[in-house]
């Protein structure tokens, strides 16, 4: 099976080409550019690299969020167009999910994370029992403070994980000291590797009626909502 993983929900733009659970090839970049007009000539040149064409492909897969809304669109649209064109199924991973792949050594909870401004961040909590990652609790939207609230009434080692966690170290540290941990740089991308690789364990969507997981609504439609409801 060739499966094509597409990650475009945060800074990180992430392409990767998976055959038979081997990686072939993969595409990370984490910059602050238009992924727009990028993704598409990744696909193409890293589909020409592995020498495989697009009629080959078996599965797309895609991190369907939270993140950026605009990176999350991106992704996701471009997804959809190609298993719709291609006939082919689609998965959607959490982006989340995707992150918390790259611990899969640590002996402990797993709390990927996404800054959310003002304070807030978008988390779940993960772990790995027998090799399988496990949600332990759902992707949410928080504040950071109460987040590690909450964790510090687990007793146990938690793993953060993810480029934006600078942002909310200190919160963590205070409130959990030494349970908090933090992943080196190297850990800190989802990789589209992994993306693939979970996407493959999962049940396919209808192409139709696939949307992403926002978590909560853009600013712009909450206040549009909010205006309705006067």
């Amino acid at each position: 099976m060739k499966v094509l993983a597409i990650d475009t929900s945060n800074f990180v733009m992430g392409i990767a080409l998976v055959e038979d659970e081997i990686v072939k090839g993969e595409m990370i970049t984490n910059l602050k550019k238009n992924h727009s007009v990028r993704v598409m000539p990744a696909i193409q040149s890293l589909l020409a690299e592995c020498e495989v064409a697009p009629k080959e492909l078996d599965l797309i897969v895609v991190a369907k969020g939270p993140g950026s809304y605009t990176g999350v669109r991106i992704g996701v649209t471009i997804a959809k167009t190609l298993a719709w064109t291609l006939n082919i199924p689609i998965v959607g991973v959490s982006s989340l999910e995707v992150l918390a792949a790259n611990a899969k050594y640590f002996d402990g909870l797993i709390s990927p994370l996404f800054d959310a401004r003002r304070g807030q961040i978008y988390t779940g909590l993960y772990k790995y029992r027998n090799e399988f990652l496990e949600t332990v609790e759902k992707d949410q939207i928080l504040l950071s403070k109460d987040w590690a609230h909450r964790l510090k009434e687990k007793n146990e080692k938690v793993l953060f994980i993810g480029s934006d966690y600078k942002l909310h170290k200190e919160i963590l540290i205070e409130e959990l000291g030494e349970l908090a941990a933090f992943a080196p740089p190297s850990l800190q991308l989802p990789r589209p590797g992994e993306l693939a690789l979970l996407g493959m364990k999962k049940e396919p969507e209808n192409v139709h009626s696939f949307v992403p997981n926002y978590i909560r609504l853009a600013e712009a439609e909450a206040k549009w909502l909010e205006q309705q409801q006067k």
